[in-house]
């Protein structure tokens, strides 16, 4: 990993995967390899995005509509 942190690297993480798909013979065999890790990551960047703004509309007084 780039800063020493995240997971050991026999264990299995989207990055690493998506990593692995890159190569031009592998994403033509297999290009779910490179989709499916990609759409994981994109899901979870929107859960958090949604999640976020909600807690933010709750949470935050000025917001609050009387």
């Amino acid at each position: 990993s780039f800063l020493g942190l995240g997971v050991p690297p026999p264990a299995p993480s989207w990055g690493v995967m998506i990593e692995e798909a890159r190569d031009l013979s592998t994403l033509q065999s297999a290009p779910h390899a490179l989709i499916f890790p990609g759409i994981a990551i994109a899901l979870t960047v929107l859960a958090f995005n949604f999640i976020g703004d909600g807690l933010r509309e709750y949470l935050d007084p000025r917001q609050r509509r009387r």
